[in-house]
């Protein structure tokens, strides 16, 4: 009884009540709240410890920023007062403003795609290297939305891109048919057994995919088993760190990969690998720092060979 009076009292608070009502609808830090709420930081982290004093929200650390989101479910005792809060009346028009604030943020996340991912932030340099290298047969693994994939298909001569999910890539497609670009094959697939002809690629590539997968090395050795004798495998990721938050927002596996694990895989698979570190991609005080390694199949076949 003492914990529902005192969920009531707390929840009593016009400014806790719309706070509630803001997280239930969307993951918010400080900052963000205090520009949707309207009154100050100080006053904000106090409703925000008391909401989370009753299990109603949890914090999580993504990167740089707290964010805090709702803790309790239908199967909690204070569910029906989240209802409440939830359909409670919006007299002073938060809703639009955290519309706002989300497309906002969809934009941001866009533009930094754009500046972030590879492929688009050195779209000229791509380009123009591109140029020097022959026609060849690549395939993408993990493709997601295409960022990557697109580029490679400027001057490949063809390039299977594949992932486990159908709904990116649809957009993979859509971003392809938009750029004109017809030389792609679109697959979903598990990277650890492709319906796809052994030796039949010039080039595997995996841009941060593997931290994604449980068996890294089962899907080096389809990379391997893929490629034409003197194919390369080229494979960027991240190294080791202690971001726990990318499993549950991200769906990483692993928090990040040492590279003496893809080099010890690669050699298992039957490439010899060669590791070049590159620098932070987000600045030096970015927990993710990227990596690269590369590996090239030898003349003589090694693995199991599978046809389509």
């Amino acid at each position: 009884m003492e914990s529902l009076t005192e969920a009531f009292r707390a929840l009593g608070d016009p400014t806790r009540l719309r706070i509630l009502k803001l997280i239930a609808a969307a993951r918010l830090n400080v900052t963000e709240v205090v520009s949707l709420i309207g009154v100050g930081q100080s006053s904000v982290s106090h409703h925000l410890t008391r909401l989370k004093a009753l299990d109603l929200i949890r914090e999580e650390r993504l990167g740089t920023y707290t964010y805090y989101s709702l803790a309790a479910d239908e199967k909690a005792p204070l569910w029906p007062l989240i209802q409440l809060a939830r359909t409670s009346e919006d007299p002073h028009g938060d809703a639009g403003r955290l519309n706002e604030l989300l497309r906002r943020r969809e934009d941001v996340q866009t533009l930094n795609e754009k500046l972030l991912e590879p492929g688009q932030s050195w779209h000229l340099w791509s380009a123009a290297l591109g140029s020097l290298l022959p026609p060849l047969d690549v395939v993408d693994f993990g493709c997601g939305t295409g960022v990557l994939t697109l580029e490679l298909a400027r001057w490949a001569k063809k390039v299977t891109a594949i992932d486990k999910s159908e709904p990116v890539l649809a957009r993979a497609r859509a971003a392809a048919e938009r750029e004109g670009l017809t030389n792609i094959a679109f697959l979903a697939a598990d990277l650890c057994e492709l319906p796809l002809p052994s030796s039949s690629a010039d080039l595997v590539v995996s841009s941060q995919s593997l931290h994604h997968v449980e068996d890294i090395a089962a899907v080096l050795a389809e990379g391997a088993r893929l490629l034409r004798p003197n194919g390369r495998l080229v494979v960027l990721e991240l190294f080791p760190h202690g971001e726990e938050w990318v499993k549950s927002r991200l769906g990483h596996e692993h928090l990040g990969i040492e590279p003496a694990v893809l080099e010890a895989a690669m050699r298992a698979a039957g490439l010899e690998p060669l590791t070049q570190r590159l620098p932070a991609v987000k600045g030096p005080q970015s927990p993710f720092k990227a990596f690269l390694v590369t590996g090239t199949r030898a003349r003589k076949p090694h693995g199991k060979q599978r046809a389509a």
